[in-house]
C-alpha cells in the first residue's frame, strides 16, 4: 500500500464509486478504500437478514417472507431519468457493460388528496383527472409550448427570454392554477421546493423537456428506468470499471486516518499503520467529521409488501411525488416502490419506500401521509438519519467531500453534486454528449 496515487477516494458509496469511475477513464491513478467489509457504504444494499439485523437488532428474518437472498433493498433508492445525466456518465464510463436496466412502470403524484398519473404531453393533459376541462386546455397549450421549445431558435420562444422570466411569470402566461403549477414543478420538473417559481424559467423547461424526452425514449409509462437488482450493483460496476483502467479497491480497511501537511494540505491516507500518500482525497461526510456541517435530517420507512401501491395501475415499479403544499409542510415526501420484477425481491414481495426531510423527531407520524397510499404491509421498519455537507475550502486542503444523500426518490440531485466535484477535482466540466442507445439492454 506504501504508494503514491494521485488520488484516493475513501467510502465506496455510489456518489464515491461514480466519481472513482470518471476519473480512472480519464487516466488517473486512483486507491479507492472503504472501512466496510461490503461496497456502498450508506447506499448499500442489503437481503433480508442484515435488514432485520440493522433495524430490529435480530439475526435472522422470520421465513413466512422468504428467503434471504432473494432480497436487494437499496439503502438509498432512487430512480433515473432515461436520458439523464446519470444514465449519460454511465455510458461515457462504458459501466453499462456491467449492468442491465428496466424501465420503472409509474411515475404518480399525490393531489387534491388523490394518487394521479403524471400527465407531460398536450394529449395525457386532455385525458388527465388532475385537471378540470378548460385546465386541462391551457395545460395542453403550455405543455406543447415547452414541448416545441429550442433555446437556439428565437422562433419558438414566443418572445419571451427564458433566463430573464422567472417560473411564475411563464406559467401565469398560460394561466394555469395552484394544484398544476405544483405537480409540473415537483413531479415533472423534479423541484425540491418552491424556489424556482421565482428563478429563471429556462431552468424548469429543460427539466420538464428532460422529463418528457425521457419518457419518450423507453416508449414506457414513466420516465425513469433502475438496474435489475438494484442500486447495488452500481458500486461493484464501477469497481469492476477501475480495475479494467489500472484503480486499486481495498475493502475492510480500519481507521482510514486522512494525513496532512503543515499547511493543512492533504498528504495521505493511513490504515493498518501502512500510509499511501495522495494529492487529492474525495470520501464521504463521515471520513473528515471536522470538515462538515449538519444541514438536516431524513425520516423514511422501509415497508415489505404482497402486493402493488394502491391506484397505481398495478404497477411493479413507481414513484409517487407529494409535493409539500398538498400535506402543508416545507418538503416533498417520496414514496418509491420495486418488485421481484427488478429482482429486488422474492415473487409476489414487493419493497416500498416512504422518505421525506424531517421536521420532525416523530416519523411514524411524520411519514404517515406517505405510508397511508402504501395499503397493507407485512413489515414496516423506521428510522432517520443526518445529513451533511462540507464547510472546507478543497483549493486549500485538497479535499473534495459529497453531500449526504438526500430524501429524493430519483437520482438528479444527487448527479449534480457528482459533476460538481467532478469539476472542482479536474477543472474541467464532463462531456456528456453520449450515444445514449448504449443503454438500450433497459428497453427490454
Amino acid at each position: 500500500m506504501d504508494e503514491e496515487y494521485e488520488v484516493i477516494v475513501l467510502g465506496t458509496g455510489l456518489k464515491e464509486c461514480i466519481l472513482s469511475g470518471l476519473l480512472s477513464v480519464d487516466g488517473v491513478k486512483v486507491l479507492h478504500m472503504d472501512r466496510n467489509d461490503y461496497y456502498g457504504g450508506e447506499s448499500t444494499s442489503l437481503n433480508l437478514n442484515q435488514l432485520w439485523k440493522k433495524f430490529k437488532g435480530e439475526e435472522k428474518a422470520p421465513e413466512h417472507l422468504g428467503a434471504s437472498r432473494d432480497y436487494n433493498v437499496d439503502m438509498m433508492p432512487k430512480f433515473m431519468m432515461g436520458n439523464g445525466k446519470l444514465v449519460r456518465v454511465l455510458i461515457h464510463t462504458d459501466v453499462t457493460k456491467y449492468l442491465s436496466f428496466k424501465a420503472v412502470d409509474g411515475s404518480y403524484v399525490f393531489v387534491k388528496g388523490k394518487v394521479q398519473k403524471v400527465p407531460v404531453t398536450p394529449m395525457e393533459a386532455l385525458k388527465s383527472p388532475l385537471m378540470g376541462i378548460f385546465e386541462k386546455r391551457r395545460a395542453g397549450k403550455f405543455f406543447s409550448y415547452v414541448q416545441d421549445y429550442d433555446e437556439k431558435d428565437p422562433k419558438t420562444h414566443n418572445g419571451m427570454d427564458l433566463t430573464k422570466v422567472t417560473t411564475k411569470e411563464l406559467i401565469a402566461k398560460f394561466g394555469l392554477d395552484d394544484n398544476t403549477i405544483d405537480f409540473i414543478g415537483h413531479a415533472v420538473a423534479l423541484h425540491t421546493n418552491d424556489q424556482h417559481l421565482n428563478q429563471p424559467a429556462l431552468d424548469t423547461v429543460m427539466r420538464m423537456k428532460l422529463y418528457a424526452e425521457s419518457l419518450a425514449r423507453f416508449q414506457g409509462t414513466s420516465p425513469y428506468i433502475y438496474p435489475l437488482y438494484g442500486l447495488g450493483e452500481l458500486p461493484q460496476a464501477f469497481a469492476r470499471l477501475s480495475a479494467v483502467y489500472g484503480g486499486t479497491y481495498m475493502l475492510n480497511k480500519p481507521e482510514c486516518k486522512v494525513e496532512f501537511d503543515e499547511e493543512g494540505k492533504v498528504t495521505g491516507v493511513t490504515s493498518e499503520g501502512e500510509t499511501a500518500k495522495c494529492k487529492k482525497i474525495v470520501c464521504d461526510p463521515s471520513y473528515l467529521p471536522n470538515k462538515v456541517r449538519k444541514i438536516g435530517r431524513v425520516a423514511r420507512a422501509i415497508a415489505i409488501m404482497s402486493h402493488p401501491i394502491p391506484n397505481t395501475n398495478d404497477s411493479h415499479s413507481v414513484q409517487v411525488i407529494i409535493p409539500q403544499k398538498q400535506l402543508a409542510r416545507k418538503s416533498d415526501m417520496y414514496v418509491f416502490c420495486c418488485s421481484y420484477s427488478h429482482n429486488v425481491a422474492p415473487k409476489g414481495k414487493f419493497i416500498a419506500f416512504v422518505s421525506t426531510d424531517a421536521e420532525t423527531d416523530n416519523p411514524q407520524t411524520e411519514l404517515k401521509a406517505g405510508i397511508d397510499l402504501l395499503g397493507p404491509v407485512d413489515e414496516i421498519f423506521f428510522d432517520m438519519y443526518d445529513r451533511y455537507e462540507p464547510v472546507n475550502e478543497p483549493a486549500l486542503d485538497n479535499c473534495f467531500i459529497s453531500t449526504s444523500y438526500d430524501a429524493t426518490t430519483h437520482f438528479e440531485t444527487t448527479v449534480a453534486d457528482v459533476l460538481n466535484m467532478y469539476t472542482l477535482i479536474t477543472g474541467k466540466q464532463l462531456d456528456l454528449s453520449v450515444d445514449l442507445s448504449a443503454a438500450s439492454a433497459a428497453e427490454e
